[in-house]
């Protein structure tokens, strides 16, 4: 009895299965969705709902080649596909002028970080505030003496006009 339910719990594994089709992306590097630089030699990959951070198993239907990759991206954003892989992770289970290939994916760990609404931004410092200073203008030094604008000119008994 105790070993009927250990093979029946061994074949119902609890990894849910995805069969569609897989491409890759990435050849030019560029942003993540999860904020990393997309690196082409990585086995990375992009989907549209398993978490960050989760390891997938990715089979090829017809080679019956596999790969382990690190989900680090959305997408792909197009009808039909599961998963992008990057250049590396693909070459791994057909050569890239085949471009799409049919795959089915098994979730081996799932991550725990979820995508976020938005950038995550660092809260500004407020600053001092300090009391506005008044602004002088400035212009040439004025002088002034008892004798007026013209200084010790008078002395001398010249006349102003």
């Amino acid at each position: 009895m105790i070993a009927s339910l250990v093979l029946l719990l061994s074949l119902t594994s609890c990894a849910p299965l995805e069969r569609g089709k897989a491409s890759f992306y990435g050849s030019r590097g560029g942003k993540t969705a999860s904020g990393e630089r997309v690196n082409p030699k990585a086995l990375t990959a992009a989907h549209r709902t398993l978490p960050f951070n989760t390891i997938v198993e990715v089979t090829a239907t017809r080679s019956g080649r596999k790969v382990r990759v690190l989900i680090t991206d959305r997408g792909p954003f197009i009808k039909g596909r599961i998963i992008d892989l990057t250049p590396a992770a693909f070459k791994r289970l057909a050569p890239l002028k085949r471009g799409v290939v049919e795959v089915t994916l098994r979730v081996i760990k799932m991550g725990r970080r979820r995508l976020r609404k938005g950038r995550r931004k660092r809260p500004r410092r407020r600053r001092q505030k300090h009391p506005r200073k008044k602004l002088i203008k400035r212009t040439a030094p004025y002088i002034t003496s008892p004798f007026g604008p013209q200084g010790p000119a008078l002395l001398k008994g010249e006349q102003c006009d």
